[in-house]
């Protein structure tokens, strides 16, 4: 493996109906292509050697000797072939017929799996011609001259990850086989399947594989009967599917008459570090303890030795951003929960108006516009929401307009207290040097301005809602007791890539032109805590990704980390991937360093976090979510 990455790939291969020979050659083929894609395992569809719709020539014994002898000679040619095959045949058994899945490997056959439901349905009648292996015993059987072990439960450990195999309708059983292999071990399925082309069914197969990976913790592999088959009464498109865990890594649906050999990388330390973080996974394994799982140890398979720019999977630039239609329910249901959440805290309280800072920034007006959307929940009038601007040494006129017109437009109400005075009277006090532009220059800017909302929400029975966002909460970006204290954060556990997302989400659904405008021209500023004088014409100065690095590759960082666990050599690894393009191994390389570094010394601020909505899988809230010792050493983290 390379950082955990294992190439599997799912094969349809050209065949013939009851023509072994000439099936065991095309399979041949492929998997001297397999090895050239430097693939670890590959697997091919249901009954692949025979054909799928041999129907009642599954009954001539020719058929079955030449299934048999079509194995020697396909294990006989792949000899030199370090790629391990999985193959669909009929094999003979105590004087009964077991649809089965062939594992091989350099001319030797590691096991025999058989199908375990047989689907008794018109278009398939298994039955007929196949016996469950759940109504034999098990013991060894003789083939293509190799004697090998038939049991109903096998797994296969290989140098890099444990794989199982199920057999098609396996799947579609209320507990499919599969979810009893991964809670013994498995980390990989293959299925080997027949699944004929129907309205409406590619889609509810995706479906089945998609939630069997996300329930198991697992990579799953299918492969499916393409064009070849017989179309007396069925058609078979040929379908290979990968999911890792749910999230799919390859689908095709090719229903052309062309082989096709696919192959994707599943991350085997993801898959691991998901089942260590789930202990419900951990819990149901013992509902299977004492199940008989037969191990075969797998030493010989080809070694993923691939090089940086080898990985073929996608690997997503924005992890916390969907494409597509997924953004506007993603940005719906996180809207939702935030509102929510601040609703309850509202009612909770008793507060009679909602306190918040309004900088004209991203953060503060993701924070109004759910403060908005809460009071029309709650049936309270906007005037409630007490909108605080608050101009500083390092307001600019663009951040001071937009804070005024957004506040107007939703009508809350306005109050605007300027920080200077203040500021310079405690630079007088604690004589400091007002030309000095330091960490105190700028933090006593940060602490009056909580200080203000504090005391105003005193003033009317208020409650402060905080702004700050996820991103800036792993960087430590934010002045302690100052910006990163409230009453409730509602951008908490809101990454700063998906913060602009909804805001635009809002914009688009904007209750006038006018807002709508507003919030666009908020989008396109940069990023900035003014705290520093902006220049002679007036343009900001401080901008935050030129001193703590672009936010998408901090994002991209932090969920790699916090939810994959992945070292620092694999985040670059995939970030250059991600990335690539866009940014050189040297910047990722040094913002990662910076997210490291800040991330473990800034833990302190984390550890007293005011209560926030949690809206995804990462958060980093000291009750329940990260729990981190504040004064861990980073040293093992450091990138080099």
């Amino acid at each position: 493996m390379n950082h955990g990455f294992v190439r599997l790939a799912s094969a349809v291969p050209s065949l013939r109906v009851a023509d072994c020979s000439y099936n065991a050659g095309q399979i041949a083929l492929m998997m001297g292509k397999a090895r050239e894609m430097k693939v670890a395992v590959v697997c091919f569809p249901e009954l692949s050697i025979t054909s799928y719709t041999c129907q009642d020539l599954f009954r001539q014994k020719r058929l079955l000797d030449e299934a048999e002898e079509a194995l020697r000679r396909l294990l006989e040619a792949t000899r030199e072939n370090p790629v391990v095959g999985i193959v669909g045949m009929p094999v003979r058994y105590l004087n009964v017929l077991l649809n089965c899945a062939v594992v091989f490997l350099r001319g030797r056959v590691l096991g025999v799996v058989a199908k375990t439901f047989l689907p008794n349905y018109n278009e398939f009648y298994e039955m007929r011609w196949f016996t469950s292996v759940a109504h034999v015993p098990e013991g060894r059987l003789w083939l293509a001259g190799q004697q090998v072990e038939l049991t109903r439960n096998r797994l296969f450990r290989t140098p890099d990850f444990t794989f199982g195999v199920e057999l098609c309708e396996d799947l579609w059983a209320p507990v499919p086989p599969s979810s009893h292999l991964c809670l013994r071990g498995a980390e990989v399925v293959f299925n080997l399947s027949a699944d004929n082309d129907l309205v409406g069914k590619t889609a509810y197969l995706q479906t089945l594989v998609e939630q069997q990976s996300a329930r198991c913790i697992c990579g799953y592999v299918y492969s499916g009967c393409g064009f070849g088959e017989s179309t007396q009464d069925l058609v078979f498109g040929g379908k290979s599917l990968v999911y890792e865990n749910g999230a799919r890594l390859l689908f095709r649906h090719q229903r052309d008459t062309m082989p096709h050999l696919e192959a994707v990388e599943v991350d085997i330390d993801r898959i691991r570090a998901e089942r260590m973080a789930n202990t419900t996974f951990s819990a149901a394994s013992e509902q299977v303890k004492d199940m008989q799982v037969g191990m075969v140890q797998v030493d010989d398979v080809v070694r993923m030795d691939m090089v940086t720019d080898t990985l073929t999977r996608w690997v997503n630039p924005h992890p916390f951003v969907p494409s597509g239609r997924h953004l506007d329910l993603r940005c719906e249901e996180i809207f939702g929960i935030q509102t929510l959440g601040l609703a309850k805290r509202v009612e909770h309280t008793h507060a009679r108006h909602l306190v918040l800072g309004i900088s004209g920034g991203l953060d503060s007006t993701l924070a109004l516009l759910v403060c908005a959307r809460t009071t029309d929940l709650l049936g309270l009038p906007r005037h409630t929401i007490v909108g605080v601007t608050m101009p500083g040494f390092g307001t600019t006129g663009r951040t001071y307009n937009n804070a005024m017109d957004l506040m107007k437009t939703l009508g809350v109400t306005i109050r605007e207290i300027s920080v200077k005075d203040a500021c310079v009277q405690h630079f007088k006090d604690i004589v400091h040097d007002a030309a000095v532009h330091d960490v105190t220059y700028e933090n006593s800017q940060a602490r009056e301005r909580t200080q203000i909302l504090m005391d105003v929400a005193n003033q009317m029975n208020g409650l402060v809602v905080g702004t700050g966002d996820l991103s800036e909460l792993a960087l430590g970006w934010a002045t302690y007791n100052g910006d990163h204290m409230s009453m409730y954060g509602v951008n908490v556990s809101v990454p700063k890539t998906l913060v602009k997302h909804l805001v635009g989400w809002v914009a688009d659904r904007g209750e006038n032109a006018e807002e709508s405008r507003i919030l666009r021209d908020i989008i396109d500023t940069p990023i900035s805590p003014e705290l520093i004088p902006a220049d002679e014409q007036g343009n900001i100065t401080q901008k935050t990704e030129d001193l703590v690095g672009p936010y998408e590759l901090h994002d991209f960082f932090l969920y790699h980390f916090l939810r994959q666990g992945s070292t620092p050599e694999k985040i670059r690894y995939l970030a250059l991937h991600a990335f690539r393009g866009v940014y050189d191994d040297a910047f990722i390389s040094k913002w990662l360093n910076t997210f490291i570094r800040r991330f473990f010394n800034q833990q302190f601020k984390r550890s007293c976090l005011p209560d926030g909505p949690k809206v995804g899988s990462c958060s980093l809230s000291p009750r329940g979510d990260w729990r981190m010792p504040t004064d861990a050493s980073s040293e093992a983290w450091k990138f080099q």
